[in-house]
């Protein structure tokens, strides 16, 4: 009996507990001991406490603030404006319990926030044993929020709280925001607060809030994704409902069938759209997730503004990036109550992203630097500053330098200072030549290790992309090259490992641009000159692509004498890249002009076999070019096929889709056209599937996954230019 009147009081103990009766007062994670308040704006101060309990909230040397908790048991205040001060003040608050947070300090409050490198540490940075030795900065604090991704929207987080610099404690700090910091420091000499929610290899999406998704139209996907997971939606319930009801409906068919012994379908599966997202794989990629358990919790804590350094997980989706950003800028802005709060942050680096075309990145960065066009944002550059094979710069101090100088001239009114590097303004074509324009001279151009300016590079009619003689003149830039005799564009910096030299007086660099009208060229005679020494006989369009596909050319009637060599020329692009192009050319497999176009099943054309004397000539990555190879095959028909190497093409594989590959039924099947290089082990082009239209199979080189030879890729559609023509060389 002893025995369950205790486990009855612990029972009911631990109920008054859990249900929050005669809970004390409770503040959330970020205020602390060692804090900064934001000079210069209410401050609020909020937390928990019981519903109705009177709660009083009391800076030194401050009137007093009260509030009633309300039903949920939350409170808020918000204390006066104040100064700047280094003087440390005791915040107490007070219902039936009392909280005194000591040594609070009053200024410069940002927030700090990103992937890696806004994460990379003190510690980990450049010269850490010096900085580790100076960093005796007592009016610099630093708070860490702790990696958590979270479904919903929490009130609170972990961690260790708010630690004042020193070099015992520097180290763990965000080191582009220490370095800022130490700047603002020393220029304004007020105390300064950095808040550190950042996780490293994180994209975007996660740190931006609903609303943030829901301002921008073009996210509509997005928007939809969320409020499908949030069960606060009225998406959520309607999408639930209508499982419930498809659930009711098999669970009454089922009891209904019991008694026949009938066979019964399985049950509805639960819509994955409605999982929980921090619940799904990879939970701090979903979106949401990081702004629920890093940011939410933060707001409204008085801010100056954000520092973000992010965008190497997103860096593949050119303009896309910047209708995110956007997302998340004004989002921010909205939950703080801003909607003028500064927003600085980082262009990333030129880095190698392994195989990746060049020119990826470069269209990242464009879109980057549109983000300048949201107002009250703002970049720093870092081309000049980079380590190519690592994607995390050692050198924060200058990153941190640079955000000071932004935050410095825009936002705390020191307008005499130089804090962008030079910024293009305008193309003026004269003649044969282009000048460029910039603003933010800062006191001029110039190189900034006294060699001729590089990465400029122009391109005009009939002529490629061509390095560039870059003369400065003035605000200017002149651009001349004797291979471009009217050039009509120019890029600048326009490739991943790009390290310009262009700086102002300043020392800051400038960032990549392109600009001008790029003229359609004709790749074939651009790149192959000796093409035109054969004749064309078919041009397809390969976004005509079906059953029976439409050439825009078809001369094959002007070849009656027969033909000594075959080519084909592929073109693909796909939008914001470099055009990829592969040449063929070989001695001919046969002499019937029907079956040198697309094999279909009325074209006759059935192959499987080795070409000779072939030449290639392609700026596909890998590809191998050369002439007269002797290792290479064909296959053409319009039959589905398997993976046995049924040729015994050496070097093919027996279980994989590549060169070597088995054709079987039905005649008129799946149908491949494909060029291969058995001998590098390499497909050089490949078409299948035509049929498909825009799910065709299309590629230049090895495909990857269960395929080399691009078969399923069904990848037509991501080229915006896809062109295939056959050239021949008449006998006599």
């Amino acid at each position: 009996m002893r025995g369950s009147v205790r486990r009855l009081t612990v029972w009911l103990v631990a109920l008054l507990v859990v249900s929050g009766a005669s809970a004390d007062v409770k503040l959330p994670k970020v205020f602390g001991s060692g804090m900064v308040l934001q000079r210069e704006r209410a401050v609020p101060i909020w937390g928990w406490a019981d519903a109705g309990e009177q709660v009083t909230v009391t800076l030194a040397g401050q009137p007093a603030q009260q509030a009633t908790a309300d039903a949920a048991g939350a409170w808020r205040v918000a204390l006066p404006a104040l100064p700047a001060s280094a003087e440390p003040r005791t915040l107490s608050i007070s219902g039936k319990n009392t909280i005194t947070l000591e040594n609070i300090l009053v200024g410069e409050v940002w927030l700090c926030s990103g992937q890696s490198n806004m994460q990379w540490s003190v510690a980990a940075s450049k010269d850490f044993p010096t900085e580790q030795a100076n960093a005796n900065y007592p009016l610099i604090r630093h708070i860490q929020v702790p990696l958590v991704p979270q479904s919903l929207p929490q009130p609170d987080f972990g961690g260790a709280g708010w630690q004042v610099c020193s070099p015992q404690t520097v180290g763990g700090w965000t080191a582009c925001g220490y370095f800022m910091a130490v700047n603002l420091h020393k220029e304004l000499n007020i105390p300064i607060g950095l808040i550190n929610s950042s996780w490293g290899g994180t994209r975007i999406e996660p740190w931006v809030p609903p609303g943030g998704f829901a301002g921008v139209a073009d996210l509509a996907a997005l928007t939809k994704q969320v409020a499908l997971a949030d069960p606060r939606t009225p998406e959520y319930k309607e999408r639930l409902h209508a499982y419930l009801a498809e659930l009711d409906q098999w669970i009454a068919a089922a009891r209904a069938g019991i008694p026949a012994n009938g066979l019964l379908k399985p049950a509805p599966a639960y819509p994955g759209e409605l999982v929980p997202l921090a619940t799904k794989e990879g939970p701090q990629q979903q979106p949401t997730t990081l702004y629920n358990g890093m940011i939410h919790a933060l707001v409204p804590y008085a801010l100056r503004g954000a520092i973000w350094y992010q965008g190497e997980s997103n860096h593949g989706e050119g303009m896309l990036y910047k209708l995110k950003k956007q997302a998340l800028v004004e989002g921010w802005r909205q939950l703080w109550g801003d909607p003028q709060m500064p927003f600085n942050f980082v262009q990333i680096a030129p880095y190698e992203y392994g195989a990746e075309p060049p020119q990826v990145l470069p269209l990242f960065w464009e879109a980057q630097a549109a983000c300048c066009d949201l107002p009250g944002v703002k970049m720093v550059v870092t081309n000049d500053i980079a380590e190519y094979r690592d994607i995390h710069p050692k050198n924060k101090q200058e990153v941190g330098r640079r955000l000071a100088l932004i935050a410095l001239a825009n936002t705390y009114g020191k307008q005499d200072l130089v804090w962008s590097g030079p910024v293009f303004k305008e193309l003026v074509i004269e003649e044969g030549r282009l000048r460029v324009k910039f603003d933010h001279l800062g006191g001029g151009l110039q190189s900034r290790d006294g060699q001729p300016l590089n990465w400029f590079e122009i391109v005009g009619e009939d002529v490629d992309w061509t390095k560039a003689d870059a003369v400065i003149d003035g605000d200017s830039v002149v651009l001349t090259s004797p291979a471009v005799a009217k050039p009509t564009a120019v890029r600048f910096g326009w490739a991943k490992n790009a390290e310009m030299n262009l700086q102002n007086a300043a020392g800051l660099p400038a960032r990549p641009f392109r600009a001008g009208t790029v003229p359609k060229r004709d790749w074939l005679a651009l790149r192959v000159p000796q093409a035109k020494d054969l004749t064309l006989v078919l041009d397809l369009d390969l976004n005509n692509l079906g059953p029976s596909p439409k050439y825009d050319v078809d001369d094959r009637a002007k070849v009656a004498a027969g033909f000594d060599r075959v080519a084909y020329f592929l073109e693909l692009q796909k939008p914001g890249e470099e055009m990829r192009y592969v040449y063929v050319e070989m001695d001919p497999f046969t002499q019937e002009l029907a079956k040198l176009g697309v094999p279909t099943l009325a074209s006759g054309a059935v192959f499987q076999q080795k070409v000779g004397n072939v030449t290639v000539i392609s700026n596909a990555p890998g590809i191998v070019n050369g002439t007269d190879l002797q290792g290479c095959n064909i296959e053409f028909w319009p039959h589905n096929y398997g993976e046995p190497n049924a040729g015994g093409v050496p070097n093919a594989a027996g279980n994989l889709w590549d060169f070597g590959d088995q054709r079987g039924d039905p005649a008129d099947g799946y149908g491949c056209m494909q060029v291969h290089n058995y001998e590098a082990r390499q497909t050089i082009f490949a078409l299948n599937q035509w049929k498909g239209g825009q799910n065709a199979d299309l590629g230049i080189g090895n495909s990857e996954g269960r395929t080399r030879d691009w078969t399923f890729s069904a990848n037509a559609a991501s080229y915006n230019v896809k062109r295939l023509r056959v050239l021949v060389k008449p006998k006599g």
